[in-house]
């Protein structure tokens, strides 16, 4: 398993793409495939964190991936490092040229350059593929551009992915990425007001980072501690109307058919499909026999999936 490395730690020389790759979109993958197939080197990608604009405008940016959950796709695709540049204010302020010098080629040795064709860098941003160019002309370094990637609906773009999965498209966000969209979250104790409805759920802490598919239950696969069996589930985002509408929105997993002492174990989702919105039920018995419901339509879905 490759590791999340920092400028200093890097095996070098290096074949190295540049960006965020937040989704390792179809997009993505073509700027990865260039980077390996210069195999003389070491394929890498160089990634910023925490992302620029978190520091320059206290934006808050909500992740496809966090840097942790890229390494086995990375892997699987060929790379071999994947090397964090920590962003602050004053690497904000070098220059285009300077972070070709100091960071490309004295820091991360590299020897081949792969860029989207629409790649910006440097203080406000006013570096772009020209400035390699230029930079790296009289040198031994190979530079690719990669034209954007399109389909019919325009650019393939992680922003793309992310309005589908808040508009609870995941068939569409599959597209995109080329594999399903997951999260993974720590078991903590809740009301136990699910138990209670005989229907026990898995309350989720998740990196405040990760983005999640818009409100509402869904069927899903649910994995235990990178376990390879999938588990039927259904899953709940949002508030709890029903119960009190005053509870802070929460992530909660019910394993269909299963009993188990889940505390303090990582539960890795994977959606599959949003099965209803959020709604006030009349009372506990309404809910009750609406969640039955979401469990028959659930195990309807998966069953198709394995046939």
């Amino acid at each position: 398993m490759i590791s999340l490395i920092s400028p200093s730690e890097v095996k070098n020389p290096t074949s190295i793409a540049i960006g965020s790759f937040d989704g390792l979109h179809a997009g993505h993958r073509k700027l990865i495939e260039s980077v390996v197939k210069e195999n003389v080197y070491t394929p890498t990608i160089a990634s910023f964190w925490p992302h620029p604009r978190e520091i320059l405008y206290g934006e808050t940016r909500l992740r496809l991936d966090l840097p942790k959950e890229k390494l086995p796709i990375l892997e699987d695709l060929g790379i071999e490092q994947l090397v964090l540049i920590p962003f602050n204010k004053e690497l904000s302020k070098l220059s285009a040229e300077n972070f070709i010098k100091d960071i490309l080629i004295n820091q991360l040795k590299a020897k081949c350059i792969s860029v989207g064709a629409n790649f910006r860098f440097g203080f406000k941003r006013k570096g772009d593929i020209n400035t390699i160019k230029f930079a790296t002309k009289d040198m031994d370094i190979k530079l690719k551009i990669i034209s954007i990637l399109e389909d019919k609906e325009g650019r393939i773009s992680s922003s793309r992915v992310r309005d589908l999965l808040q508009k609870s498209d995941l068939k569409n966000a599959f597209k995109l990425l080329n594999r399903p969209f997951n999260f993974t979250g720590k078991v903590v104790e809740g009301k136990g007001i699910g138990r209670s409805l005989g229907f026990p759920t898995a309350n989720l802490e998740i990196d405040g980072r990760k983005i999640l598919p818009g409100e509402g239950v869904y069927a899903a696969w649910t994995t235990i501690n990178n376990s390879p069996n999938k588990i039927a589930s259904i899953m709940n985002i949002g508030y709890q109307p029903t119960i009190d509408p005053l509870l802070p929105s929460a992530v909660e997993v019910h394993l269909i058919n299963k009993n188990m002492n889940l505390y303090g174990l990582n539960l890795s989702v994977e959606p599959i499909k949003k099965l209803r919105s959020q709604i006030k039920f009349q009372n506990i018995d309404e809910l009750s026999n609406q969640i039955r419901k979401d469990m028959e339509i659930a195990l309807k879905i998966i069953s198709t999936l394995n046939k």
